[in-house]
């Protein structure tokens, strides 16, 4: 590459404010420059709003025994809650701390046994042949109905939890990862094979890039999922953690409880998919130059 060349390469990757484009201050900047954050924020005002005229003004039926969000926010911050739990006791936080390892191991073993699978199912077909029909038998069995085998397969409480997490999030990152592949253009495999690359080169320069901005569609969707087949597992055989908490609330009607725990569900899950979404940023850095 010529000097020009790459001078205009690195000028081209950069802001009229010397900024490099992708960096965390251009993407805050770009925020702030769009609609999206504030519409955002203006649909959960509208949302509160609705469910404070729901349950506490106008009492409708059907909404009149839900907590609303005063009495919420009240037990949320109360130094001394009603029902034991608020943003004050170790309790509360006690119950994220077992929700999010469970889900860190059952994401992490999805991320590192499913997304290899699914890159060579999309890469060799032969090795799909024999894989995809058991993915696709076993994928749309819920996850509940694996709660009994579960049990009886893993040892202990810990096991079939993590288990069941990290199965509705397995499918979701092996699927996408082989997709990702079989989306790639022909042409690429067919250049890269002519210009004498080995198999092994031709699936890290080629596979594994190209499929990469799947690969973290899926590993996006797999955390969502390993979140709500985590509190479903929990309300069954857990003993700690946000979906026993919610199911604990229920049977002892402490509803002010049951929805701090579902807002914090909502919050901790939208962390793990911004996390991800910035990890995909990184290193896929040339997206974002694309877009500029």
């Amino acid at each position: 590459m010529s000097g020009a060349a790459l001078i205009a390469r690195q000028s081209s990757s950069r802001t009229a404010t010397g900024q490099p484009v992708g960096s965390l201050s251009w993407r805050f900047q770009q925020a702030l420059k769009s609609p999206v954050p504030y519409l955002g924020l203006l649909g959960i005002l509208l949302f509160g709003i609705f469910w404070f005229l729901t349950t506490e003004y106008l009492k409708l039926p059907r909404f009149e025994k839900l907590p609303g969000p005063i009495e919420v926010w009240t037990e949320f911050t109360s130094r001394d809650p009603t029902y034991g739990t608020s943003m004050y006791t170790p309790e509360y936080y006690k119950h994220i701390a077992w929700s999010s390892l469970r889900v860190l191991i059952a994401f992490g073993l999805a991320t590192v046994l499913g997304v290899p699978l699914g890159l060579f199912m999309g890469w060799k077909r032969t090795f799909k042949d024999y894989t995809f029909p058991i993915i696709e038998v076993l994928r749309p069995i819920p996850v509940l109905a694996w709660v009994p085998l579960a049990i009886l397969m893993m040892p202990g409480r810990e096991a079939p939890i993590i288990f069941l997490a990290f199965l509705a999030a397995f499918f979701a990152t092996t699927l996408n990862a082989m997709l990702g592949v079989e989306s790639i253009d022909e042409s690429y495999f067919r250049a890269a094979r002519c210009l004498g690359s080995s198999p092994w080169q031709i699936f890290k320069r080629v596979v594994v890039p190209g499929a990469m901005p799947d690969v973290f569609t899926g590993l996006q969707i797999g955390v969502g999922v390993a979140w709500f087949s985590l509190v479903a597992a929990e309300m069954v055989s857990g003993e700690h953690g946000l979906g026993f908490l919610i199911w604990d609330s229920y049977v002892l009607s402490q509803y002010p409880v049951i929805v701090i725990a579902m807002v914090t569900l909502g919050l901790v899950g939208y962390v793990y998919s911004a996390i991800i979404r910035a990890v995909g940023r990184m290193l896929m850095g040339w997206t974002a130059r694309t877009q500029a």
